[in-house]
């Protein structure tokens, strides 16, 4: 069965996309855990990071720092931060998200709710600085 980020690289759900290549896709989290929250996902569908040959585990990370450099640019924040956590979701997945304090990075905190304007915005801003 397909995870739900394959679906989203196959386009039959929407997503908030920020940066696309033969191997990989981003795109915000709708439910993040603080504002231009980042997924940064293999389109080969791996359950577990360190399960993926070791090119692909690197480019994942190349690919990784792309999309950070330019969500760095479009959410003002003093780091972007990177977690791998992977129990949500079986498919490999980086979380990109903007620092401004180490709460900013907390998963148990509550999640927000942007509006899909939000989103819009912010992933436009993204794109534009990648």
């Amino acid at each position: 069965m397909s995870s739900i980020f394959s679906k989203i690289i196959n386009r039959e759900i929407p997503a908030y996309i920020v940066a696309e290549d033969e191997h990989h896709i981003a795109f915000l989290d709708i439910n993040p855990v603080a504002t231009g929250h980042t997924l940064v996902v293999p389109k080969q569908e791996v359950d577990y990071i360190f399960d993926l040959e070791d090119s692909a585990l690197a480019r994942l990370n190349v690919f990784a720092k792309k999309v950070a450099k330019g969500l760095n640019k479009a959410v003002p924040c003093k780091r972007v931060g990177v977690a791998v956590i992977g129990l949500e979701v079986p498919h490999t997945h980086v979380h990109l998200v903007p620092l401004n304090t180490m709460s900013d990075i907390n998963f148990s905190k509550p999640k927000l709710n942007p509006p899909k304007s939000e989103l819009e915005e912010t992933a436009q801003k993204i794109k534009d600085h990648i």
